[in-house]
């Protein structure tokens, strides 16, 4: 079979995949600063979001065709879940519940990889993932409400949608074809579901900003940054390793916040934000290290 053009060793060689997926998550992180800025709803601006996100990543990719098999229809399903899942979260409970609870991914990850991939199981992930749920966690200190039910496991669905997201990008079967295509049909079911709201929204008017807000948030919050992940994933990036980096999405998220709205991090999510940080920079470098000591290029 051939190989995948977008996919093949010479794109982006000279970036580490940690990197690319420090890019991607940097990307993913503005999502926050431009919802704020639109008007529309969640289901509204998810029809457009997802619709130019397909569409975006459908264009970069579309040499190498838009198949599907067993495994990128489950990870199209669980890419719409893991979207739809966390925005109703969002609305349910507060934002900090939801994203917190989302991001406990990695902990199924460190659970289910080596089982699904028959890696050894090393320590320093473990403690990576308890130091960044514990950095996690002082963003929300007295604020993490056992209320909200509902809300709260749906973004508990979202987290081990995640996981399993990640999990499946790097099956075997996934390279045989597009491998964006569990994003593209993802977004797509996501636009089906959506449509009603977004029409609805259409016959009242929808302002120029939002449409920016749209077309930022699917062209490059979430096209260009998936594109960065999967060619990260596509060079052999760990699961775990791409997860953990991850982490720097939920911190950034309320700096930008910060730095254009002016709305203040506490004291401890300032120190989670830090902690989080140098854990997940300290594991890149561990992990490069071992690597090139190995034997093998630190890409």
């Amino acid at each position: 079979m051939p190989r995948l053009n977008f996919y093949r060793r010479d794109h982006g060689s000279t970036f580490s995949p940690l990197l690319l997926v420090l890019g991607a998550a940097i990307l993913w992180s503005t999502g926050g600063l431009f919802i704020k800025a639109t008007s529309l709803s969640a289901f509204e601006l998810s029809f457009g979001r997802s619709l130019l996100a397909a569409i975006t990543i459908a264009i970069v990719t579309r040499r190498e065709g838009f198949g599907l098999n067993r495994i990128s229809a489950v990870t199209s399903i669980l890419y719409a879940v893991l979207l739809l899942s966390f925005v109703l979260a969002t609305k349910l409970t507060t934002a900090a519940n939801a994203i917190f609870l989302q991001y406990t991914a990695p902990v199924y990850v460190l659970i289910l990889e080596p089982r699904f991939y028959k890696e050894k199981f090393r320590r320093r992930d473990l403690v990576t993932v308890a130091v960044c749920v514990g950095g996690m966690s002082l963003f929300f200190v007295g604020k993490l409400r056992p209320q909200d039910v509902k809300g709260n496991l749906l973004a508990l669905a979202s987290g081990v949608c995640f996981a399993l997201f990640f999990l499946l990008l790097r099956h075997s079967k996934a390279r045989d074809v597009n491998r964006a295509s569990s994003a593209i049909y993802g977004n797509l079911i996501v636009v089906l579901i959506c449509a009603p709201a977004f029409f609805g929204a259409m016959r009242k008017g929808i302002g120029t900003s939002d449409f920016a807000c749209i077309a930022y948030l699917g062209i490059v919050q979430i096209g260009v940054a998936y594109l960065l992940f999967t060619l990260a994933m596509a060079r052999g990036l760990r699961s775990l390793d791409a997860s953990i980096v991850g982490y720097i999405e939920p911190v950034l998220n309320p700096i930008w916040v910060f730095l254009f709205v002016g709305e203040r991090p506490s004291g401890w999510a300032i120190l989670g934000g830090a902690i989080i940080i140098a854990s997940v920079f300290a594991h890149m470098l561990v992990s490069a290290t071992v690597k090139d000591r190995k034997g093998n290029a630190v890409e």
